[in-house]
């Protein structure tokens, strides 16, 4: 039986025809093409990403909101396209109702993305890092924490990102029920760095045994989403320590300069890449592709 999309969900033909034949669909955020990336490298970094997949055995599902329409797949034209409109806004899961309305374009945050892939059925996302809880005292959460606890897809991902409070991104994780899962790393990733120093729950050593897991989490009836961890390749990874050097700078010019609210991360998240003379970026691309591909193996080993 063919599955039931949704009438608001426009899905590209070939993600359809891999639906229908119940192939492994590996679907991808956007924020990162429109906001995570100078272009054109986030052009590039999109196209590589879809061809790990394809590689892989698998069949990207590109998501994005095009002129207000919810999109699962898109052509190459109109990634393309996307990637290079300055006009294109960040979309999260509360606001694809704003942006679909409104007739606008946007990257879909991991929130936004896995919320588009779970109502077709899709069960593997690649990112390169989760949003999480913000360092400071600030209440800051990122919406990808609370979506993941009740959305039921698994995401592969070098961890949060490094400008986040990973100790309590964790402790989220674990009150939120999500399944939080290191491959081949008994560590959190520190994504730029290859470990956190911080404990994952669970360690797997292929996408077989990955997928045995999900399935498990999902056959026992839970709801939440799942982390699968991959760290940074070591041949692109940073020593954690430097990145934290480079961390505490960057915050302290954010401090002086008033930086805050949503102007913060991309402003450290580019000051890092000065700081490190673009070696910052230069993981982000790598961890990024070979998320691709490592998502792409677990949604073949998941049938």
């Amino acid at each position: 039986m063919k599955p039931s999309l949704p009438a608001w969900l426009q899905v590209h033909p070939e993600v359809r025809e891999a639906l229908d034949n119940r192939w492994a669909v590996v679907a991808l955020e956007s924020a990162v093409i429109t906001h995570g990336l100078p272009r054109p490298i986030n052009l590039e970094l999109a196209r590589r990403m879809e061809a790990e997949v394809r590689k892989a055995g698998g069949i990207p599902a590109t998501t994005a909101v095009l002129g207000g329409s919810l999109r699962l797949g898109v052509t190459a034209d109109e990634l393309e396209a996307f990637a290079l409109d300055r006009r294109a806004v960040k979309v999260s899961r509360r606001d694809l109702a704003p942006a679909r309305t409104g007739g606008l374009s946007g990257g879909t945050t991991v929130s936004a993305a896995i919320f588009i892939a779970a109502a077709a059925g899709v069960r593997i996302l690649a990112t390169g890092g989760i949003g999480g809880v913000h360092r400071g005292q600030s209440s800051d959460v990122s919406a990808d924490l609370p979506e993941l606890s009740r959305t039921p897809v698994g995401v592969v991902c070098s961890g949060a990102k490094a400008i986040l409070d990973l100790p309590r991104t964790l402790e989220w994780l674990e009150t939120g029920s999500v399944l939080l899962l290191g491959y081949q790393t008994s560590e959190f990733p520190a994504f730029y760095a290859q470990g956190s120093g911080l404990a994952v729950s669970t360690r797997v050593e292929t996408p077989p045994e990955a997928a045995q897991l999900l399935r498990s989490h999902w056959e026992l009836g839970a709801a939440s989403g799942a982390l699968i961890c991959v760290p940074c390749p070591v041949s692109d990874a940073l020593p954690k320590e430097e990145v934290e050097r480079a961390l505490g700078q960057a915050e302290r010019e954010a401090e002086a300069k008033g930086v805050r609210g949503p102007a913060l991360s991309p402003f450290l998240l580019n000051r890092l890449a000065e700081l490190t003379s673009g070696r910052t970026l230069k993981a982000n691309l790598a961890l990024l592709r070979n998320n691709a591909r490592v998502a792409a193996e677990i949604a073949v080993a998941l049938g």
